[in-house]
């Protein structure tokens, strides 16, 4: 087993140190959400952590954790005898984006339990983290069942696995630790509530930081055993002190005049619910344990704010995450004052002030040093999101970037067809969740049983095989696995139109927040986004196809117009895209929405160049859609015409809106291709 990078060798991120230290004390906080860019040591903090936390007295042999004090009494491996109690060191699993449903949940022998009547159940990593710590990098891409099966093991504190009418109970209570690159986008609401706490992290741009940062990992790969060594005492005197936090908080009083300034701080931000309120009491008496104290102060109860509810303020994915701490301390006042006055704060106890922070970088070799990173690369399943450019000059007349109007919810626009693409809530796709449609062989591991047929194909043989008693003698070619048909994400590539035919501030405001509209709704059905613009002489990429849906509204949000209307490079600019995307990842299907009054200008016939270039994605079988924001009493029908040429579908602004009356939901034309074809 490698050795960990030391928790106290970590240079500053003080925030970050804080939030891990604080579920350490108490896991009851929650757990944490780490955002953050690339290589800036989240992953390297949390696997540190595990060697911090006391050891866990289990009952010898169960496989599920139970506590010797208090053993589940539904545990699959009891009961339980009184005796037989062990310790082992508390565990952090991790949970890879890519696991499967058996994997995160366990698996249950489906042959055996037809056959014999036995509940042979292998455990899975919920079982594994029951008392520890469940770690999720790259959170944010965790597919949308394995997020449904966390959401139900963290509000229950169980795990349950049914499997036609077979079922198994054990208990599954981890402090959920989480990190993600907020480029590659965002988590759904639910799985954002559940995290106690939430932490941005930042590379520092000092010199002397990133130096140290730099030396220190260095020595550690050159010698890891050697770099664990030197940092070794002050290891063991930061596990004394959470074990010491630990067993004072129990003795924690959180008065009345903090939990009113906890009340007051959430009502004044409008955070939903009231698991802000129950996560705030706790991680401000965690602070005043760490600390040393037996009395919440107001400064915990600020950090506690600071920790608790800049994940919550969010409505939509392109709200920045933060907090007014102005607001904070005036909304702190105030409630201070209703409740008469407060005694000033001392000094904190042994271990820090209010707050109380983690302990000072020090040890071998170097100072304490503020904030900082660790050099570890963190890996992505994404395109890094390229930093925004000064538009290209679009010639006279160019207009300056207009804001977008109120998004509106829109209609569903899907591709047609079946795909076999990633889940998500989009178009229909084979995939492992969903209506049952049929039985086939099972490839590999049997996952989804379809009894019937299953039946079906061991009945004939029933006499052949000897059965003499009530069982049914099924073999493993019996088997069949259930076809199931759910939903999948696509990737939705905008190609927008941002020439002086579309320069007319009202209408441009109305395009932008028609488009971002539809990002959101592209958010919310878990698609991949890019985003290609056109105007002047040229087009170009703004956004590479990611699923970072606010990264693609800030390109929008400054994209100027003015200019020519070069349809056909706009179009030609999409198609190698999608060109190239294809060859990245073939099983998502893509949905072209080109938003566009239809008018083509600039260069030798440029209406029969767009023509051309709409029709190599009719070719392709691509899906696509037109959004035609032609105004006024005298209407060409350009897009309309485009929309022709595309083999797709055009709606008008007013109609893309979901309450209006012009249609219902909208299924996008296309052709047929090898991606999509029918079942």
């Amino acid at each position: 087993m490698s050795t960990p990078y030391p928790f106290t060798a970590l240079v500053g991120q003080d925030d970050l140190r804080l939030a891990l230290l604080l579920n350490a004390v108490s896991p009851a906080v929650g757990g944490v959400l780490v955002r953050g860019e690339k290589g800036t040591a989240k992953s390297t903090a949390v696997r540190a952590l595990s060697a911090l936390l006391p050891e866990v007295p289990v009952v010898a042999g169960c496989r599920f954790s139970c506590d010797p004090a208090a053993p589940d009494p539904n545990c699959p491996d009891g009961p339980h005898e009184a005796s037989g109690a062990t310790a082992r060191p508390a565990r952090m699993v991790e949970l890879p984006v890519g696991a499967s449903e058996d994997r995160l949940v366990g698996a249950l022998d489906i042959e055996r339990a037809l056959a014999e009547g036995v509940k042979a159940f292998e455990p899975g990593l919920l079982a594994e983290a029951h008392r520890g710590i469940l770690y999720v990098d790259e959170v944010n891409l965790l597919h949308d069942h394995l997020v449904d099966l966390l959401l139900d093991a963290a509000a229950m504190g169980a795990s349950y696995v049914e499997r036609e009418g077979v079922s198994v109970r054990h208990a599954a209570r981890f402090l959920l630790v989480g990190t993600m690159n907020p480029e590659e986008g965002e988590l759904r609401p639910q799985l954002l509530d559940r995290f106690g706490l939430t932490v941005e992290v930042a590379a520092s741009r000092e010199t002397d930081q990133r130096v140290e940062v730099v030396r220190r990992r260095l020595a550690y790969d050159d010698d890891p055993e050697a770099f664990a060594g030197r940092w070794a005492g002050d290891e063991a005197a930061l596990r004394e002190r959470v074990v010491a936090a630990r067993a004072l908080l129990p003795r924690v009083t959180l008065g009345d005049g903090a939990l009113r300034q906890i009340a007051a701080t959430c009502a004044a931000f409008e955070v939903d619910g009231m698991r802000a309120d129950i996560v705030m009491a706790r991680t401000a008496t965690a602070l005043a344990a760490w600390a040393g104290r037996t009395d919440v102060e107001s400064e915990d109860v600020r950090q506690a704010a600071l920790l608790a509810l800049p994940h919550r303020r969010r409505r939509n994915p392109f709200d920045a995450p933060g907090l007014d701490e102005d607001k904070l301390d005036e909304t702190l006042d105030e409630a201070r004052e209703d409740d008469g006055p407060e005694p000033p704060d001392g000094d904190g106890g042994p271990g820090g002030g209010g707050g109380g922070q983690p302990p000072a970088d020090g040890g071998p070799d170097s100072p304490g040093l503020p904030s900082q990173n660790q050099g570890e690369g963190e890996g992505s399943g994404q395109e890094d999101a390229p930093a925004p450019q000064a538009p290209a000059p679009g010639g006279p007349g160019e207009q300056q970037a207009v804001p977008a109007t109120e998004p509106f919810r829109t209609k569903a626009l899907s591709v047609p067809g079946i795909g076999e693409g990633a889940a998500g809530r989009r178009s229909r796709a084979r995939t492992e969740h969903g209506r049952t449609t049929g039985s086939r062989r099972p490839q590999g591991s049997l996952t989804k049983l379809h009894l019937a047929a299953t039946v079906q194909a061991a009945a004939p043989h029933q006499r052949a095989r000897g059965r003499s008693g009530t069982g049914l003698v099924v073999r493993r070619d019996d088997l069949r696995q259930a076809t199931r048909e759910g939903r999948e994400g696509n990737l939705v590539l905008f190609v927008v139109d941002a020439s002086g035919s579309m320069a007319a501030r009202q209408r441009m405001s109305a395009v932008k927040g028609a488009v971002l509209s539809l990002l959101l709704d592209a958010y919310q059905r878990r698609d991949k986004v890019g985003l290609v613009t056109f105007r002047g002489s040229a087009a170009e990429v703004a956004l590479p196809p990611t699923s970072s849906v606010d990264a693609a509204a800030a390109r929008l949000e400054t994209l100027p117009t003015g200019g020519r209307t070069p349809l056909a490079a706009g179009l030609l600019k999409a198609h190698d895209v999608l060109r190239v995307e294809r060859l990245r990842d073939a099983a998502r299907r893509p949905l072209l929405v080109v938003v566009t009054d239809g008018r083509a200008t600039g260069g030798v016939e440029p209406v029969a160049q767009a023509g051309r270039a709409a029709r190599l994605f009719a070719a392709d079988g691509v899906a696509s859609v037109v959004v035609d924001c032609e105004s006024g009493y005298v209407r060409l029908g350009l897009a309309g015409r485009l929309a022709g040429e595309l083999g797709g579908t055009a709606v008008t602004l007013d109609e893309l809106r979901a309450d209006s009356i012009a249609g219902l939901v909208k299924d996008v034309q296309g052709h047929g291709n090898h991606s999509r074809k029918a079942a």
